[in-house]
């Protein structure tokens, strides 16, 4: 009775691991693009409490850049040492925003972002498990691009406000990176022969929205 029980429970688990993953990326698609990414409608914050708040929002408000995060903590899951990922995006995310404050131009930033997302949702499809220094590579190149266009809503303000924008933006993405990477974890945990098989279909639903920003990019 009480091997029933637990079997039970894990296949609720499961399937409701399976759920939160598979509803969030819903949401994803769901969202309306917000104008800009700018969590203040395009007003530079002058304090710090609006710089943080600007900082926390603008990754979430951005469908391409949380997709991306989500996508990252998805497939850190797959890797022991898979955390490294997210910390590399997020350290050199900063680095890029720094690079935008200092007015040096980076060709192409919405192209590479939207390929950002359309390339990490195959790496986390694909059966075979991408290598983790590689992927950690990939993350830190991105990162700087996803960085540069957070740049763009601090340009202009004090050095309090910009250190907290940094502050903001980390760690609200370390917050959904390591989210999604629980989650991942979770689901691998499960009884079966292909125990990655949910997070694939997630990693092809994440193909897709990178496709469309992608198009969008290119088309204009």
């Amino acid at each position: 009775m009480s091997k029933d029980l637990f079997s039970h429970g894990l296949h609720a688990l499961k399937w409701g691991a399976s759920a939160a993953v598979f509803g969030a990326i819903a949401v994803l698609l769901s969202a309306p693009p917000a104008s800009a990414h700018h969590p203040f409608g395009g007003t530079t914050p002058s304090t710090f409490f609006e710089g943080f708040l600007s900082g926390l929002g603008h990754p979430v408000i951005g469908l391409d850049h949380l997709t991306f995060v989500v996508a990252i903590g998805l497939l850190s899951a797959l890797h022991g040492r898979g955390l490294v990922i997210p910390t590399a995006f997020v350290i050199a995310a900063m680095g890029g925003t720094v690079i935008h404050l200092f007015a040096v131009d980076l060709p192409a930033v919405e192209l590479v972002i939207s390929a950002s997302v359309l390339g990490f949702g195959v790496l986390l499809a694909r059966k075979a498990m991408p290598n983790l220094a590689w992927v950690v590579g990939l993350a830190a190149i991105a990162g700087i691009f996803h960085g540069y266009a957070y740049g763009e809503a601090i340009v202009g303000a004090e050095m309090n406000p910009i250190v907290a924008y940094l502050a903001g933006f980390t760690l609200v993405q370390l917050g959904i990176s390591w989210g999604a990477f629980a989650i991942g974890k979770m689901l691998l945990q499960q009884v079966g022969e292909q125990p990655s098989l949910s997070l694939r279909f997630a990693g092809f639903t994440i193909c897709g929205i990178g496709a469309t920003f992608l198009a969008t990019s290119i088309l204009g």
